[in-house]
């Protein structure tokens, strides 16, 4: 995807290199019947802990704006992983497109991901397939394909450029007796090994820059659907955990430094239960000691590791995508931004089939409770997760939401995170990235040591705070979820008597750039202002205490 590059603010004839570190101060017009708004509280000195450079990443995303905002982590990932074949650089596109093997192009094998992203400095997670199959050498055209009409001659749909392969379904139900050898040649953790050992020939080890994580496939609970053409059959708690060990083992014995992320399931169901339960823990999970998938998952991990005398599981990872996709409407929009609540909030109960229309659940607090199994069942693992998308990134509500979710994400203290789905370079969903990464156009960004920040109502005002190691100044980012502007009193305690706040703000008034506002005076560590509807503001305290 090619995007236009950010219109920064200009002031006067300058050089485009000193253009790209000034931003011109202008002023926010603050008009007269602004509301007032929520009360907001700030200490540096409590609930201080170091944030994760590694939230802020992408499963990819375009060059420019990768390399503008300096992401710090990228993810190989995805459907067509699950089969991918290092040998021969083919892959399946399962059920994204009539199960076709692929022959990757120059530009998107493995191999030239991982030189990419080690050339941008860019930390790479890279999947190792753990279907049991991988990509057979296949022509250009006709495709290997899954479901060939040569044995399944009458289904709902063939490729408009290759008629052979079929979608392997006839009158919307799944069609059996796929020959997986058709497409596919078997593969045990054996074969991830080989694909570590590679790579490590090509790049060196982790420990010496090679490919620091390996993630254990994608989406395995999926498979009987994405990849039934050779797994049809509903993956179990057994299954999993075997497959799981056995690949990690093989991982670390090709680079024991590398680190291993799973189990990445798709959303709410694989999050508790296995294929054979479906939605809910089952027999399944009563014949593995009442635990559900992700309980038992960690616990087995920790059992095989325990057993071998090293960790297998470095990071704890699994997919969450909220429900309401990318519609606009009101109704969608005002739903968007409360459902950030369901990554935290142990009030807050799921608008969707996740909550008491549908399955029932309790409150997800999915961050909290990630951190919760894994210190029950697997101390000392990480949290990840490596596909998420709140929707609308070409709209400033989806903005709004994603500037929200990267606060979330460092102020509950998650490890990794790459967005699915990324903001094109003009999108105001990369004006939430900026908010966080480049705020200035210099590469200014903030905090990576999160303090304490609160809102009398975090619904409207949402605020998030964290200080900048480097340079001791204090960060600060308010999101006004409303349609209003609201003025709203702020109290940073461990600032001193008298200091200067910088104001850096995004919204609706200009959404091709972020606009440098006037400085505002901070007094006995009070600051009252208003925040524009819709917008996103970044306070910069430069050079202030705090331990």
């Amino acid at each position: 995807m090619v995007g236009q590059r950010r219109r920064r603010p200009r002031t006067g004839t300058v050089s485009g290199g000193v253009l790209a570190a000034l931003l011109v101060a202008q002023t926010v017009a603050v008009p007269p019947a602004s509301a007032a708004g929520p009360s907001l509280s700030v200490d540096l000195f409590a609930a201080r802990h170091a944030i994760s450079p590694d939230i802020y990443g992408m499963n990819g995303g375009d060059p420019a704006l990768v390399a503008e905002l300096g992401i710090p982590v990228s993810r190989w990932g995805g459907n067509a992983t699950s089969r991918y074949n290092f040998k021969n650089h083919t892959y399946n596109t399962g059920s994204d497109w009539f199960f076709e093997n692929i022959v990757a192009g120059p530009d998107n094998t493995l191999e030239a991901y991982v030189q990419r992203n080690r050339a941008r400095g860019t930390k790479q997670v890279v999947t190792v397939p753990m279907t049991g199959w991988v990509a057979k050498d296949s022509p250009a055209s006709p495709h290997a394909c899954g479901f060939p009409a040569a044995r399944f001659p009458a289904q709902d749909s063939f490729d408009q450029w290759d008629a052979d392969c079929g979608n392997g379904r006839l009158d919307n139900t799944n069609l059996t007796g796929a020959e997986p050898a058709d497409t596919s040649v078997p593969a045990d953790a054996s074969f991830a090994g080989e694909m570590v050992s590679h790579l490590v020939s090509q790049f060196g080890p982790a420990a010496r820059g090679g490919v620091p994580i390996y993630e254990l496939d994608n989406e395995p609970v999926l498979w009987s659907s994405t990849h039934r053409d050779v797994h049809p059959q509903p993956v179990s708690d057994d299954e999993l955990g075997t497959k799981s060990t056995a690949t990690a083992a093989a991982v670390k014995t090709a680079d024991p430094r590398a680190a291993v992320l799973g189990p990445s399931g798709w959303g709410y169901c694989e999050w508790v239960a296995s294929g054979l339960d479906g939605c809910a823990p089952g027999a399944d999970a009563a014949a593995h000691g009442g635990l559900n998938l992700s309980q038992w998952f960690l616990k087995n991990m920790k059992d095989a590791g325990d057993a071998r005398g090293r960790r297998l599981l470095d990071y704890f990872d699994q997919h969450y995508y909220p429900q309401i996709s990318g519609d606009k409407t009101p109704e969608a929009d005002a739903w968007r931004l409360r459902s950030t609540r369901s990554l935290w909030d142990p009030s807050y109960v799921e608008e969707s089939w996740i909550g008491p229309s549908g399955v029932n659940a309790p409150p997800l607090q999915f961050i909290r409770t990630m951190k919760k199994w894994v210190s029950q069942y697997d101390p000392g693992t990480k949290t990840a997760i490596t596909e998420y998308n709140w929707g609308a990134l070409d709209d400033i509500n989806g903005a709004l939401a994603e500037a929200d979710v990267l606060g979330i994400f460092g102020r509950e203290g998650l490890d990794l995170a790459t967005i699915w789905g990324e903001p094109k370079p003009a999108d105001p969903g990369a004006y939430a990235f900026r908010m966080y990464r480049d705020y200035d156009g210099a590469g200014s960004r903030f905090g990576d040591v999160s303090v304490s920040a609160a809102s009398s109502d975090q619904g409207q005002l949402a605020i998030y705070g964290a200080q900048r190691r480097c340079d001791g100044a204090v960060t600060l980012m308010v999101i006004n979820k409303t349609g209003a502007d609201l003025t709203a009193p702020l109290s940073i305690a461990g600032v001193p008597g008298a200091a200067t706040a910088q104001r850096f703000t995004y919204g609706p008034a200009d959404l091709s750039s972020i606009v440098r506002g006037q400085d505002l005076p901070v007094s006995r560590g009070q600051v009252t202002t208003a925040y524009p509807a819709n917008s996103i503001t970044l306070l910069v305290l430069p050079r202030h205490g705090g331990r």
